[in-house]
């Protein structure tokens, strides 16, 4: 009788999971934060791989807090998602994964996977809904994949040319693989 107490809620769980999996599971496209360039009405984050690149438009903030975790920048205080990467240390929790899976009349949405943990080692996945932007900032701040559903991939142009050409005619993207980490504060 023991054994069956434990044995049913177990089942169940894996049943919602497996029926979760299969409704949710889309071929997805790994990429990366190229580059992000201020624009007069926020800032431009160029997403890609070696195929394609593509834009999503963010605002100015969440521009800043994705190209200071892309350089490592440290702050004198810490920044909105600087406290949600702390909170989610706190509680035994991490981004695993972003994925970014829709595109409705030129917005885009996205899923942040996050992966828990407590004190007896009882694991959890969390999946949330967020904005792209802060699902991708979130994603550099703790080094986690960022993913584009097949179906957004197929629908946005491709941008590596513009990307390519801007660096050609030295304008300087906000982020630069390697480069060295600045200080700044921002309240």
């Amino acid at each position: 009788m023991r054994r069956d107490f434990w044995v049913r809620p177990a089942r169940l769980f894996f049943e919602i999971a497996l029926i979760r999996f299969f409704l949710m599971n889309k071929t997805v496209i790994e990429v990366q934060v190229r580059a992000v360039l201020p624009t007069s009405g926020g800032c431009a984050v160029f997403l890609g791989n070696g195929d394609k690149v593509f834009i999503i438009y963010v605002d100015q903030s969440v521009g800043s807090a994705i190209t200071m975790f892309m350089r490592g920048t440290v702050k004198e205080r810490p920044l909105t998602h600087d406290l949600m990467g702390h909170l989610m240390t706190a509680l035994g929790a991490r981004v695993e994964r972003v994925i970014i899976n829709d595109l409705k009349n030129a917005t885009y949405y996205a899923r942040m996977i996050i992966r828990a943990e407590n004190e007896l080692q009882q694991k959890k996945i969390i999946e949330l809904d967020g904005r792209p932007s802060d699902c991708i900032a979130m994603a550099v701040q703790q080094k986690a994949q960022i993913y584009v559903s097949q179906e957004v991939w197929d629908e946005v142009d491709d941008m590596s040319d513009v990307l390519r050409k801007m660096e050609e005619d030295g304008i300087k993207p906000e982020i630069e693989p390697g480069s060295e980490a600045e200080s700044g504060e921002e309240e």
